[in-house]
C-alpha cells in the first residue's frame, strides 16, 4: 500500500470540485468510504468524488472506469457509480479523480445477503447483460479472465501461508478443487466483458439481497468463469446451483470447474486479507475474513 503524501480531508476535495467543476461547488461534502485504491467523498446526495489513495495503478484504473462503464452502465439490472465528470491532476492533488454517482448500499462483507433466490437471481441477472462480447480495445484482464494455470504458483505460495498460520484445516481438499479447476478446458469463446473484482466488498446490499455493484476498476475481457466465481463467494449455503440455473446461457461443465477454481483463489486470498486486519497488518480488513471462510468451505464440500 502507498498512500498519497497529501492528506485527503473535505476541504481538499471542495477545493478540488471547485477548481475544475466550479457548477458543482455548492453541494455539500462529506465522508463517504475507504477502499483499497481510493477513498470516496459524498457530493451532495447522488453524486460522489473518488479520489486514489494507495496503489499507484489506481491513476490508470479511474481512466479506464471513465472511458467504458458509461456505454456499459445503462444494460446493467443494478445501479453502478457511472463516472459524471473527471479530475485532471493539479498542484491541489496530482493525482486524477472522478465524480460518480454515488449508490446507496451497505457492502455485503458487513450485511451478507438473507434473501437468498432473490439475490441468486439478481445476480446472475447482473452477469447475463454483463457478460457480452467485449470490443477489440478492450482492456486486457492482466492476470483475471484468463487461464487459471497462470495463478499457481501464486495460489501454492497463498495456501502454503495460510496452511501454517493454521487458517486452512484441510489443504489436501483444497487442493483437490484447484486441480479439477486447472485441468478443465480452457474457455475457447469470444473474451466476455468482466467485472473481474465480484468480492463481498464490492457488492452492495439493503433489505437482504443486492442492490448495487461498484468498484470496476478491474474491468476487463476475458472467460467469464472468474465473475462466475462470485456465485460462491457472495451468496449463502445452497444458492449456487439457483445462481448457475438463472444465468445465460448455462454455463457448460468445463466453466463450472473453471469458477470453482477461481473461488478457491479468491476465497483463499480474502482469508490471508481478514486475518491480516484481525491482526492488525498493513492491508488487512477483518470483514472479510467471514465470507472467505464460508465459501472456502462450501467449495471443500464439492469435492468431497
Amino acid at each position: 500500500m502507498t498512500h498519497v503524501e497529501i492528506e485527503i480531508t473535505a476541504a481538499l476535495v471542495r477545493d478540488l470540485v471547485r477548481d475544475q467543476h466550479p457548477d458543482l461547488a455548492d453541494r455539500p461534502v462529506r465522508p463517504g468510504a475507504r477502499g483499497w485504491d481510493n477513498q470516496l467523498w459524498r457530493l451532495g446526495d447522488d453524486l460522489a468524488v473518488r479520489l486514489p489513495w494507495a496503489t499507484r495503478s489506481a491513476d490508470a484504473l479511474l481512466r479506464k472506469e471513465y472511458s467504458w462503464l458509461p456505454a456499459l452502465a445503462p444494460r446493467l439490472p443494478l445501479p453502478i457509480p457511472v463516472p459524471q465528470r473527471f479530475g485532471e491532476p493539479s498542484e491541489r492533488f496530482p493525482r486524477p479523480w472522478l465524480i460518480t454517482t454515488w449508490i446507496p448500499g451497505t457492502p455485503a462483507d458487513r450485511a451478507p445477503v438473507t434473501r437468498a433466490a432473490h439475490a441468486a437471481d439478481s445476480l446472475a441477472t447482473f452477469l447475463t447483460a454483463l457478460h457480452q462480447p467485449a470490443p477489440s480495445g478492450a482492456p486486457a484482464g492482466r492476470d483475471r479472465g484468463g487461464p487459471l494455470a497462470d495463478r499457481a504458483d501464486q495460489f501454492a505460495k497463498g495456501l502454503t501461508s495460510a496452511t501454517e498460520q493454521g487458517l486452512i484445516h484441510d489443504p489436501d481438499a483444497v487442493r483437490a478443487v484447484w486441480h479439477d479447476a486447472v485441468t478443465a478446458p480452457q474457455w475457447m469463446g469470444p473474451a466476455l466483458w468482466l467485472h473481474a473484482d465480484l468480492h463481498p466488498a464490492n457488492v452492495l446490499t439493503s433489505d437482504g439481497t443486492f442492490c448495487g455493484v461498484i468498484d470496476f476498476g478491474d474491468l476487463c475481457a476475458g472467460d467469464p468463469a472468474y465473475d462466475l466465481a462470485a456465485g460462491w463467494l457472495l451468496l449463502p449455503d445452497d444458492t449456487a446451483d439457483h445462481f448457475y440455473a438463472a444465468y445465460q446461457p448455462t454455463p457448460d461443465t468445463a466453466t463450472m470447474r473453471r469458477a470453482r477454481g477461481w473461488a478457491m483463489a479468491r476465497a483463499l486470498g480474502g482469508i490471508l486479507i481478514g486475518d491480516a486486519g484481525v491482526h492488525g497488518r498493513p492491508g488487512g480488513k477483518p470483514t472479510w475474513g467471514p465470507p472467505a471462510h464460508a465459501a472456502l468451505r462450501r467449495l471443500v464440500a464439492t469435492a468431497r
